[in-house]
């Protein structure tokens, strides 16, 4: 019996592209339902043209369906990929410039600090709607978030709601690939262990044939100039910590307090070597807003002129579902789900990131223990202000909000708690319309 697939977001066109590729490389899916719903016409049409456009390369029987009305997707769906962004770039550049202002000098922001707290702010409720339509519709349905702040946009929906929902993000299997290049290692011979949480996890393994591979990068950092300076803050992390920690240079300055406090260091450690990202104050902001007057140019110049590339990629969530839907082949993957007795030194209920497996079963995570303590301290840090920045969100508690990225660890690092509340009531101001549930405060 074909499968339905909803993709709720679905005019990220590259999101939208690339999973909906590698979904059709499964047998189970090539004659499936792909339902795109978007709040953006012109987006969805986008989308809806580049699928239709690999499902011809391909020679599939797929069908595809593109709604603005999120019930109609959904309905009798058996999974649910979700990769929406609430308010566009000139919303989202507030949270990015505000704190800029103050001192606070962030360079992604769609994690968590003072930006992620906000993007959250603006999210959570619109995935709670979503998670609630996805009871009435199809309650059964595998769900795959990509959006973010990942971390607290699953802790809020596993909070109010019972669908089968996992977080799921590139930076474990990214930086596996970067890892294994740096060795001259074929991924395929690389085996490793990997937890923490979001943007914020650690290779606790990392094997090449069976072997210790931290050794053979050690040396790659310290005697090629050309990987220390790759990825700087990430090495620096490593060799100061003993493990590598997932996602960019770029991001992960920003969740700690020893890179982007002073413009010595951001210029020292930041801005030449961030991997993916320059480092430099709003580099993804930027890219945004440069692209505003040319991302249709650029789609339609895809779909128009580019040769369709049918090859499977890296990302999890068609191998999850094939392990689930399709043809039962069981998948390990890293995963965002809450602390139910998964890692034991950090905030029990709060989301974590762990090794996972999907089958016929359904999704199973793999406890972990503790953590080394030198890890455990600045994921503790991170989760807890994600855990009072989620219960603020959730009672409609401005406070606990505020609380949170008092605490978070750059922010704190830069301001006093009276700049701190002042920029606080900023974003607020900037965001009024987003947040309803505190129009009634008097923060």
């Amino acid at each position: 019996m074909s499968k339905k697939i909803a993709f709720i977001g679905a005019g990220s066109f590259e999101f939208t592209r690339n999973l909906v590729r590698d979904l059709l490389t499964f047998p189970s899916f090539q004659d499936a339902t792909i339902a795109l719903m978007d709040i953006d016409e012109e987006r969805l049409n986008f989308s809806k043209t580049a699928v239709e456009k690999i499902i011809s390369a391909g020679k599939y029987s797929a069908r595809v369906l593109a709604t603005l009305d999120r019930k109609e997707a959904l309905d009798g769906a058996d999974a649910v990929i979700i990769t929406i962004l609430v308010g566009g770039v000139q919303v989202w550049r507030h949270d990015i410039e505000i704190p800029k202002k103050y001192g606070v000098d962030i360079n992604v922001g769609d994690t968590r600090g003072p930006a992620g707290i906000f993007r959250a702010l603006r999210t959570i409720p619109v995935m709670i709607e979503i998670a609630k339509d996805i009871e009435k519709y199809c309650p059964n349905a595998i769900v795959l978030n990509y959006t973010n702040p990942m971390a607290m946009l699953i802790r809020a929906v596993q909070t109010v709601s019972k669908i089968k929902i996992v977080g799921l993000c590139h930076s474990v299997q990214g930086t596996a690939i970067m890892l294994a290049r740096w060795i001259g290692a074929p991924i395929e011979e690389i085996t490793y262990f990997c937890a923490g949480i979001n943007h914020q996890a650690w290779f606790l393994k990392f094997e090449w044939r069976g072997k210790d591979a931290y050794p053979l990068i050690k040396d790659a950092i310290l005697t090629r100039p050309e990987i220390y300076n790759e990825e700087i803050v990430r090495n620096e992390m490593f060799l100061h910590l003993g493990y590598y920690v997932t996602e960019s240079s770029g991001h992960n300055s920003e969740y700690n307090a020893w890179f982007r406090k002073r413009p010595d260091l951001i210029e020292k450690y930041c801005i030449h070597g961030t991997g993916w990202n320059p480092g430099e104050w709003g580099f993804i902001l930027k890219e945004y807003l440069r692209r505003e007057n040319t991302w249709k140019d650029e789609i339609k110049s895809w779909i128009e002129k580019e040769p369709v590339n049918l090859k499977r990629g890296h990302e999890y969530a068609a191998y999850i579902l094939n392990a689930c839907l399709g043809d039962g082949t069981p998948f390990e993957f890293n995963g965002n789900i809450r602390n139910f007795g998964l890692i034991d030194n950090l905030p029990y209920g709060a989301c974590v990131e762990v090794p996972m497996i999907a089958s016929k079963r359904g999704l199973d995570p793999l406890k972990v223990g503790s953590l080394p303590p030198q890890l455990a301290i600045l994921n503790y840090i991170n989760s807890s202000c994600e855990e009072l920045a989620v219960e603020g969100i959730l009672e409609g508690d401005p406070n606990k909000i505020y609380y949170a990225i008092c605490y978070d660890p750059l922010t704190s690092a830069v301001l006093s708690l009276s700049e701190i509340k002042e920029m606080f009531r900023e974003m607020l101001e900037i965001n009024k319309n987003y947040l309803s549930q505190f129009r009634n405060s008097d923060f």
